[in-house]
């Protein structure tokens, strides 16, 4: 497995346009944030049944999803990993409120597509086609290399 700073060098390449990054830091966050939200609209009634925890922030798929992730996160550094659980919890909390006043499936879905059309139009300003587009883990890099970077810069 790659190092976590040989995949941020690699990402990086298709990420030197500052227009591009902006877009990069609000829409990788969004669509991660918008993938929860789809992921919690799935409906969990087996899933309640075999964890019996009445806890909706842990019973829902994308909690178990979350918690896979977390495990590649873990293993590029102890960094990253706090960051993204951090950010993770944050997505499962306002995904939940989100819930309590709007469809959150339609809400999730439309977030994504318009954050989609972001980073795409970031990367026609780039000139250089999205790094998943080689390899798909880039799209668990790229909410990493978000969170890299804004922590510099903080």
């Amino acid at each position: 497995m790659k190092t976590q700073q040989q995949w941020f060098d690699e990402y990086a390449v298709s990420h030197q346009n500052k227009t591009n990054q902006s877009i990069h830091f609000i829409c990788v966050p969004a669509i991660f944030f918008s993938i929860v939200g789809l992921l919690m609209s799935i409906p969990s009634n087996t899933l309640s049944n075999l964890l019996n925890i009445n806890n909706p922030f842990i019973e829902n798929w994308a909690a178990i999803i979350l918690i896979i992730l977390l495990l590649f996160y873990l293993k590029l550094s102890y960094s990253t990993f706090v960051k993204m659980l951090a950010f993770s919890i944050v997505c499962l909390m306002g995904n939940y409120f989100l819930s309590t006043f709007l469809p959150l499936f339609y809400t999730s879905l439309a977030i994504f597509v318009v954050a989609w059309i972001g980073q795409f139009y970031g990367h026609k300003l780039e000139g250089k086609k999205p790094s998943f587009f080689k390899d798909l883990q880039f799209l668990l890099i790229g909410p990493a290399w978000v969170f890299e970077k804004l922590s510099k810069k903080a």
